[in-house]
């Protein structure tokens, strides 16, 4: 089955607004610029795509909104990225779970690497993790959980003492709950579920109250019986660039770096 990245990117960014560019394409650090000499600025997104190369996808669909062009104009073919790009444009969605199935016509066969580009996130291998979970236990959807750093801004995930998943928690005013999930791999199974899922709710006029989150579908998709599994990345780390503090600290980070290098 192919691998396929699929990233969101239809956002407006209001909760860092005003930015010189769209979100996914800000600087948050540098790097090798290859045969080029020096470095160069590496932008929020590089880190998702670059490790969607990394475990096989050779082509990555970005949904984004027409007054985004500048993504497409700075990211290109994904040459740089060793991953295929090729874009979709969509009117504002109420929320994630819309902006990926204006994809559906094009990976409904495929199996998605999914993950968020306003998040930098390590290890390199992450997504290889996931795809050796799901090609170990045959699971239709396998969640990389990390520890949280800001609970009550993100999808909490509760574990069963087998680690399976109990209860995904959207942005909970205050939890016990440690671990968030911020990348994905799935198969046409729940590609399938989600298309169904928001077809159903707009056709019965019961689309949920306030922003679907991504995590809501995944949550509804596990009660009606699909197959999910976790990898958890205990050392792992992120930054998601789509808060003001997170945004502040990331470029900070990366300012610091630099001028520890240079000294």
């Amino acid at each position: 089955m192919k691998r396929v990245g699929l990233v969101p990117a239809a956002g407006s960014a209001n909760r860092i607004a005003p930015l010189p560019c769209s979100k996914e394409i800000f600087p948050v650090g540098y790097g090798n610029a290859g045969g080029k000499g020096g470095r160069r600025p590496r932008v929020a997104c590089q880190s998702l795509l670059e490790k969607m190369a990394t475990a096989g996808a050779k082509t990555a669909f970005i949904v984004t909104r027409p007054d985004k062009w500048d993504i497409p104009a700075y990211l290109g073919s994904g040459k740089g990225m060793g991953v295929g790009l090729a874009y979709i444009m969509t009117d504002p969605t109420p929320g994630a779970p819309y902006t990926l199935d204006q994809a559906f016509p094009f990976v409904n066969d495929a199996l998605i690497l999914f993950g968020f580009p306003d998040i930098v996130f390590d290890p390199d291998d992450a997504f290889l993790r996931l795809l050796g979970r799901q090609t170990e236990t045959d699971a239709d959807i396998v969640l990389g959980l990390y520890r949280a750093s800001r609970p009550h801004k993100m999808d909490m995930v509760a574990l069963d003492p087998s680690g399976r998943i109990r209860e995904i928690v959207i942005k909970p005013g205050a939890t016990d709950l440690t671990h968030t999930w911020i990348i994905a791999v799935w198969t046409p199974v729940f590609t399938r579920f989600m298309n169904g899922f928001l077809a159903a709710a707009q056709a019965a006029d019961k689309r949920p109250p306030g922003e679907l989150h991504v995590g809501d579908v995944v949550r509804t998709a596990i009660s009606q019986g699909v197959r999910a599994e976790t990898v958890v990345f205990e050392d792992g780390r992120y930054v998601d660039i789509g808060t003001p503090e997170d945004l502040y600290s990331a470029v900070r980070e990366n300012i610091q770096s630099l001028e520890t290098e240079n000294t």
